[in-house]
């Protein structure tokens, strides 16, 4: 089930063009640890789609991956 509040809150915490470093995806082909990239989106049900700096664009999921933004 989707929690809309959540969604609400996600979009507006990562606007797009936020940089992220990523520290950890859980996916079986994940992109690495400490790549960098600037978010996109996010999406009606709160991915988080980010355009990494190593050409793939795999979102990432507040739920089970770890990231952080950078300045």
């Amino acid at each position: 089930m989707i929690d809309f509040t959540l969604v609400a809150k996600l979009k507006e915490q990562y606007p797009t063009g936020t940089r992220v470093q990523l520290i950890e995806m859980s996916d079986p082909y994940p992109v690495p640890p400490l790549t960098l990239g600037t978010i996109r989106l996010v999406d009606d049900i709160g991915q988080i789609h980010v355009r990494w700096d190593n050409g793939r664009t795999l979102p990432l999921n507040v739920v089970e991956d770890h990231f952080k933004t950078i300045k």
